[in-house]
């Protein structure tokens, strides 16, 4: 049986994890469950968190949490900070529960408008680990964020749905037949950022030409992936040069898709510090608690 000081969660839309920890921010043991924010009503929260910690200590012990649990669609809706603004507000919101939850703040951006749930916790871990660092940090994901950052402050951000493209047109169009492989060619990768860049404006013309190379020269399926996938990142880095362009730049989040953003910046001679996303959350999640506790 854990009794932990407080207890930390990183709740998404398809899994959630928890970590029962102590008050110096040290981890006493950690859960997992795939009953994501996309599968819960409100009042599935609570027993969800309770069957995931089954074996925890958690009534009147303090819960902080991030992510998608504070979405509309969640178990409540959670305040957002507007930006410009710290890094980490001091905002919290309390869902109906016979638990001490405290959901975190996302931020939200008037114009053009935009918002996080989640990324605001990764922010705050990064920058407490590396104090007085000013510049942009990318976070890749299905909806990947480029967020500028100065003196503690949240000065702008920018959502590009490029995982979400890469999943829709590799798994609903045409080109479902040419990407499908576990298969991999850097090289393709390379042309399709470097294509994408300099021609953004022809994305869509050299997306359909991926389809007829297969059928014409026999482009593989690998190749056609990695090339899809250059394409797409390509495009976003176009658009999302006026952030890193003569930035200090950080790339945070899981290894292979966080590779690939740090591999397309350097062809951009762009580089790129490289940031494991758990051990991020874990750190804006406790200093969180901390801001809590006072």
């Amino acid at each position: 049986m854990q009794t932990p000081d407080w207890i930390a969660v990183d709740w998404g839309t398809s899994n959630m994890r928890a970590w029962a920890m102590s008050a110096s921010g040290s981890v006493l043991a950690a859960a997992r469950s795939d009953q994501g924010m996309g599968d819960l009503t409100p009042d599935q929260f609570e027993p969800a968190l309770r069957a995931a910690t089954n074996g925890w200590v958690i009534d009147d012990i303090p819960i902080i949490a991030c992510g998608m649990v504070g979405a509309r669609q969640g178990w409540l809706e959670a305040q957002y900070a507007v930006v410009p603004c710290p890094v980490t507000p001091d905002d919290f919101t309390q869902p109906s529960s016979t638990l001490d939850v405290h959901i975190i703040a996302g931020l939200m951006q008037t114009n053009p408008a935009d918002v996080m749930r989640g990324e605001e916790t990764q922010i705050a871990g990064f920058l407490s680990m590396n104090k007085n660092w000013d510049g942009v940090i990318c976070l890749p994901g299905t909806h990947t964020k480029w967020v500028h950052v100065s003196a503690d402050e949240v000065v702008s951000f920018q959502t590009y749905m490029t995982g979400d493209l890469f999943a829709a047109i590799g798994g609903h169009t045409v080109l479902r037949h040419s990407v499908q492989s576990d298969n991999w060619d850097s090289d393709a990768f390379d042309v399709g950022v470097n294509d994408a860049i300099s021609r953004p404006e022809r994305i869509a013309a050299r997306l359909f030409s991926l389809r007829a190379e297969g059928l014409v020269n026999n482009m593989q399926n690998g190749t056609a992936r990695a090339s899809l996938s250059g394409l797409l990142i390509g495009a976003e880095l176009a658009g999302a040069k006026p952030y890193w362009l003569g930035q200090q730049i950080a790339v945070i989040g899981a290894g292979n898709l966080t590779s690939l953003y740090v591999r397309a910046l350097a062809l951009q001679s762009a580089p790129a510090t490289q940031v494991k996303g758990d051990a991020i959350t874990l750190a804006g999640l406790t200093a969180a608690y901390r801001r809590l506790k006072g």
